[in-house]
């Protein structure tokens, strides 16, 4: 009973953590969707387009590729895919985020534990920043486990710069500029980027409780199976004894 009990509670902590990652989720994303309008209006302006002031860097760069794994027990299967993107990004430089990522080359630009995220998130804020305003890559992307219900998630690729805005320019908008444009847009993107990585960061531990609620809610299970085993091997056992007993009195009577 006390292994089960202990089992309850880290079931009944892991969907607590769940909720909690996913109200933090919705907060990036609501500030991520007004950042992701007010760049759009402006990198997809008409005019600036047509003036060739916008951020698009050379195709052919490398990739910044951040990772976000987990740092604690119960997550094999959650890690396991995001060390395979590592291995297979020979090419990509790296921020990764976990300390159970056990991975390191000359292209690992910053490796964290995910437990402190938000401790040294400056530092991962600087590499971005210097990503997008010197132009050394062609793309910066995430790679985190997508929460998508009580039962699934999904290991996601997601492109954070540039950004691929859907839709079409807009036009009969211009703007004033009193500096340099580009250091504009690239401290807008590089906040854009963060709060999107703070978004996965939340989703990821939402999924990371998935996999717990799942293994927790099956160990449930078969302790619970066990015990109806348990009773049943005790009934069997009791009905055996009251039989024999019969039979002692009745052969006693005879």
């Amino acid at each position: 009973m006390k292994i089960k009990n202990v089992v309850k509670v880290m079931n009944f902590q892991a969907l607590l953590r769940m909720d909690k990652s996913l109200k933090e989720a919705d907060k990036y994303r609501n500030v991520g969707k007004e950042v992701t309008d007010i760049l759009s209006r402006i990198m997809y302006n008409k005019n600036l387009i047509l003036d060739k002031k916008i951020l698009f860097p050379e195709a052919t760069l490398p990739e910044l590729n951040i990772y976000i794994a987990n740092d604690y027990g119960f997550c094999g299967n959650f890690n396991s895919g995001i060390s395979k993107c590592i291995r297979n990004d020979k090419d990509a430089y790296k921020i990764i985020i976990g300390k159970k990522i056990i991975y390191t080359d000359d292209k690992v630009l910053l490796k964290i534990d995910k437990e402190d995220f938000l401790k040294r998130f400056t530092e991962i804020e600087n590499c971005i920043d210097k990503a997008v305003k010197s132009m050394n890559y062609s793309r910066i992307n995430v790679y985190y486990n997508h929460y998508y219900s009580l039962t699934s998630f999904e290991l996601l690729k997601i492109q954070l710069f540039p950004v691929e805005f859907k839709g079409e320019y807009y036009e009969g908008e211009d703007f004033v500029a009193e500096t340099n444009l580009n250091n504009i847009l690239g401290s807008l993107m590089t906040f854009y980027i963060c709060y999107q990585l703070k978004m996965c960061e939340s989703i990821s531990y939402a999924a990371e409780n998935v996999l717990r609620t799942q293994i927790t809610s099956s160990a449930l299970e078969k302790i619970e199976e066990k015990e109806e085993e348990q009773k049943h091997e005790e009934a069997k056992l009791k009905k055996e004894k009251s039989v024999l007993k019969s039979v002692e009195n009745f052969k006693k009577i005879a």
